[in-house]
C-alpha cells in the first residue's frame, strides 16, 4: 500500500471512530435489537456449532441482544489474541470469567488447550470501523480478522463471515487491500446485505 492510500485509511478510521462512538444510547440499545433481529433472519443463520461474536468496545454496536437469542444448539464464543498474530476462540456464557488482552479488550480466561481454531467456527460475527456497498471491511489496522480468516479468500463456507456495523459507518469506498478479509454479509440496524448471491434464497411464487 501507498504511504498515501495509508494515511488516508488512518483518517478514515479516526473520523468513523468519532462517528461511532456519538451516536446516543437509546439509539444504541434499539441499534443492538435490530441487529439482532437481521442476524437471526439471514439464510445461514446458524442453528448449531460454534457462533464467534466480540466484546464491544469504543462505541461498537454490540451483540448481546443476539447472543441471548441464539439457537440452544449454538455455542457462543469471543475471540483471543494467539502469539502467531491469529486470532483463536474460546466458548463464553455471562458471567463467566474474563481477562483484559493487551488492548484492553476482554477475553474468556480459559486453558490455551480450550482454545478453538478459526476454522472450528461456523458463524462469524467481525466488528469493523467502516464499510462500502460492495461489502469491503474497515478494521482497526491490526489486519487480525484479515490473517485469521485469510483461509476463505480460497474456499466456500463455513465459517460464514458476517460484519456488524452501524449504518452511520458506511462510505462510499474503503480503499479496500487484496489481504482484505471478505464478508458473506453485513448487517446493521437499517439493511441485511448479501455479498454471495448463492446465498441469496429465491422468494417462492404466490
Amino acid at each position: 500500500m501507498s504511504p498515501d492510500r495509508d494515511t488516508d485509511r488512518d483518517i478514515l478510521r479516526r473520523e468513523l471512530r468519532e462517528r461511532r462512538r456519538a451516536i446516543p444510547a437509546a439509539q444504541r440499545i434499539a441499534a443492538a435489537e435490530a441487529l439482532a433481529e437481521r442476524l437471526l433472519a439471514l439464510p445461514f443463520a446458524p442453528t448449531s456449532g460454534f457462533v464467534a461474536g466480540y466484546w464491544a468496545m469504543d462505541g461498537e454496536i454490540a451483540l448481546h441482544a443476539w447472543q441471548l437469542r441464539l439457537p440452544r444448539d449454538c455455542t457462543y464464543c469471543l475471540p483471543v489474541l494467539h502469539e502467531d498474530r491469529a486470532l483463536r476462540f474460546a466458548p463464553w456464557r455471562p458471567g463467566a470469567a474474563l481477562v483484559s488482552n493487551r488492548h484492553g479488550i476482554p477475553e474468556p480466561d480459559v486453558d490455551a488447550s480450550e482454545l478453538l481454531s478459526a476454522g472450528a467456527m461456523t458463524f462469524v460475527v467481525a466488528p469493523l470501523v467502516g464499510f462500502d456497498p460492495n461489502g469491503h471491511r474497515l478494521g482497526m489496522g491490526g489486519g487480525w480478522y484479515d490473517r485469521t480468516f485469510a483461509f476463505r479468500r480460497d474456499r466456500a463456507a463455513p465459517p460464514f463471515l458476517v460484519g456488524a456495523a452501524f449504518a452511520a459507518q458506511q462510505v462510499d469506498s474503503v480503499s479496500p487491500q487484496p489481504w482484505d478479509m471478505p464478508l458473506d454479509a453485513l448487517c446493521s440496524e437499517r439493511d441485511t446485505d448479501l455479498f454471495d448471491t448463492s446465498l441469496i434464497q429465491p422468494v417462492p411464487a404466490t
